[in-house]
């Protein structure tokens, strides 16, 4: 059966606590944004846990619960998927990681976890000095990611994934990866001899020379973590009978749903920062739509603007967003449902992801509107929808398309 077309717009990190910089209202509830609220007005809202109740997402884990995969079956670490995104596609047997591009000192002690949120060209410069790279007769591939990211990638034999990050995750010493498993011994003494390599070979490179002159921290170290082994996920159009395409610069949502199978597109000015072109991006996703039956886009600045700490921007940002949901609005295609949500809350007075339900809105020509007031946290939560959980939302929106089978008689 022919249904309607679905348009997922994610915006990464958006949900919020109340922020006393604000007068302790969220970001969301302290914005100008008419064309979020007249979604959420002509809609149904609800909040969504999107792993679980309490449960602290990842970007990774809950884009593919809104996919409709359960993370606890088909997640196997953030590195492949990192790895994905930038092209890099491993074989069995391999182990990718994230990075971080960082600033130490000579004793190892973190600076600065993101060396100053270095970006192109500068990282791609960085991975030059990489190329080649052998660890005891394991191959080292590193490729450049989103800003200060970048991922690793080790292909030998008796690698396992089972190890701990070397990345301290906080200003800290860089810590000693170590097996999880006797088995995964030979991948963690690959690792901490990465780290301390690529020390060796990134203290003194020229664009570090050039960085310090200019005060910038030095890009001077490599710290992997989210080992994983390549998933076997089926394949979105099989699960769920969609043709489907991915607009984000992120290139982690991107290599997630190039393991999904979703066809992804990377609009002009999507960088996956706060300087990304989200117009642009609502622009090709409407195109997408004209020719494929899903749609995912993802925008990352307010989750940018989050993990800064800063209040101010996040809400400018929305802001942005705002005018992006006036394109959508404008020229979605009649029938479509549209969703707006968050794959995780990133309250900006905590800095880094939490376990709040997320604010959920689903609009589509035939929605019963619930009388939500607007699109914000508090709005939200008490819609019509309720309270669900990411991997319930793709029922949900194949049940609203008319894709949706009977059950019984």
């Amino acid at each position: 059966m022919a249904g309607k077309k679905i348009l997922i717009i994610v915006m990464d990190g958006l949900g919020d606590r109340a922020v006393k910089e604000l007068g302790y209202k969220t970001p969301l509830q302290a914005a100008k944004k008419p064309n979020l609220d007249w979604f959420a007005q002509n809609g149904s809202t609800g909040a969504m846990d999107v792993i679980g109740p309490g449960v602290r997402p990842g970007s990774d884990t809950s884009h593919l619960a809104i996919l409709g995969y359960d993370p606890y079956e088909v997640y196997t670490g953030r590195g492949p998927f990192e790895a994905a995104g930038v092209g890099l596609i491993g074989k069995k047997g391999d182990v990718a990681f994230r990075c971080n591009f960082a600033t130490v000192d000579d004793d190892f002690n973190v600076l600065d976890r993101r060396a100053g949120r270095i970006k192109e060209p500068d990282t791609s410069e960085l991975v030059k000095a990489l190329e080649g790279l052998e660890i005891n007769g394991i191959r080292a591939i590193v490729k450049d990611a989103t800003e200060h990211r970048a991922v690793l990638l080790l292909r030998g034999d008796g690698l396992d994934a089972h190890v701990t990050d070397a990345d301290p995750h906080e200003v800290a010493r860089v810590h000693v990866s170590r097996p999880l498993v006797p088995e995964a011994k030979r991948t963690a003494d690959a690792v901490n001899e990465f780290v301390k390599r690529s020390y060796e070979l990134l203290k003194d490179h020229p664009v570090n020379v050039r960085r310090k002159k200019e005060g910038k921290p030095p890009a001077n170290i490599l710290l992997p973590r989210g080992a994983g082994p390549f998933p076997d996920i089926v394949p979105f159009e099989e699960r769920w009978g969609l043709t489907a395409s991915c607009v984000a610069g992120v290139s982690l949502i991107k290599g997630i749903c190039k393991m999904c199978g979703l066809e992804v597109v990377e609009p002009s000015g999507g960088t996956g920062g706060l300087d990304t072109n989200m117009e642009a991006k609502a622009r090709v996703a409407l195109r997408e739509l004209e020719k494929k039956d899903f749609v995912l886009m993802n925008v990352k600045a307010t989750d940018v603007a989050s993990h800064d700490g800063d209040a101010r921007t996040k809400v400018e940002v929305i802001e942005r967003l705002d005018k992006m949901a006036k394109v959508i609005r404008e020229g979605i295609p009649p029938g479509t449902v549209v969703v707006l949500t968050a794959d995780h809350c990133t309250p900006v007075e905590r800095g880094d992801h939490s376990g709040d339900p997320v604010p959920l809105c689903i609009y589509s020509d035939s929605t019963v509107k619930d009388g939500s007031k607007g699109y914000d946290e508090a709005a939200c939560y008490v819609g019509g929808l309720g309270r669900i959980r990411g991997k319930d939302l793709m029922p949900i929106l194949i049940d609203k398309t008319d894709r949706s089978e009977k059950f019984g008689a």
